[in-house]
């Protein structure tokens, strides 16, 4: 499993230290976590600056036919922020671009795409917390199989704890 993400991995690595080397000091929290869903995996989200962020998730495509391998880079804008007594609730959406494997091992297949999400949290005020949701237009424009669908929508739930 180690060998099979590589690629992915160093490839979101490169763009997240380039992105990090040339973004300007702000308020930068840094959230830790997990999303549930399709993807499933585990997550970071940088805060670029006030109103955007980098969100990165590595794991697995999708569990029930076997594929696995799947990387996601996306940049978050900040909508708006509804404001409660003990809750912020952000509503992001985004553009990024995603790797991911097809049935079998990862480097048998290598698909490309790009995906458009939603994101819709609840941020706790008292704790470093993010419950949120994601529902992501996902366009795939490489498909090494010919075997997934051109326009999927991907989505999930995810935790992250800020740092």
């Amino acid at each position: 499993m180690v060998r099979t993400l590589s690629l992915p991995i160093l490839a979101a690595v490169v763009v997240v230290v380039g992105i990090l080397a040339t973004a300007r000091p702000a308020r930068a929290e840094v959230g830790v976590g997990v999303f549930v869903g399709q993807p499933t995996g585990l997550g970071v989200k940088l805060d670029l600056a006030r109103r955007s962020a980098l969100d990165l998730v590595v794991g697995w495509d999708d569990f029930d036919d076997g594929r696995d391998g799947y990387v996601h880079v996306t940049y978050l804008v900040n909508l708006g922020v509804a404001r409660g007594r003990s809750v912020l609730v952000p509503f992001r959406v985004g553009v990024g671009g995603v790797v991911y494997g097809g049935p079998g091992d990862f480097g048998d297949e290598v698909n490309l795409g790009v995906r458009a999400p939603f994101q819709l949290g609840l941020r706790f005020r008292r704790s470093p917390v993010e419950l949120y949701g994601e529902l992501a237009l996902k366009l795939t424009l490489l498909d090494d199989g010919r075997n997934d669908d051109d326009v999927d929508l991907d989505g999930g739930v995810g935790l992250r704890i800020y740092f």
